[in-house]
């Protein structure tokens, strides 16, 4: 009886996070209760489709940090120029 007075304090008590965060977890039970597959096959997808999810943010870090480096690179490439631009103009008027 506790258990579900803490519950219910728990849930229409506290701020709307707290109510998403169980009614997610509600979902997700009742989901996984009435699904048609057995739960070997259920446990096997869930695990697939994360690392599935997992693997394409991996690529999509690897990709940002190939694009970060390469604009690194144009940056840096661009100061030098700047720079041999300066100096050149700077012994031109001296």
């Amino acid at each position: 009886m506790i258990f579900w007075l803490q519950l219910y304090s728990f849930i229409f008590k506290n701020t709307g996070m707290n109510k998403l965060l169980v009614g997610f977890s509600a979902g997700l039970l009742v989901g996984i209760l009435f699904a048609p597959a057995k739960g070997a096959e259920t446990r096997g997808t869930i695990a697939r489709r994360g690392n599935e999810l997992k693997n394409k943010f991996n690529d999509l870090v690897d990709a940002i940090a190939d694009k970060f480096d390469s604009l690194k690179a144009e940056t840096e490439e661009m100061m030098e120029e700047g720079m041999r631009q300066a100096k050149s103009y700077q012994n031109e008027v001296s």
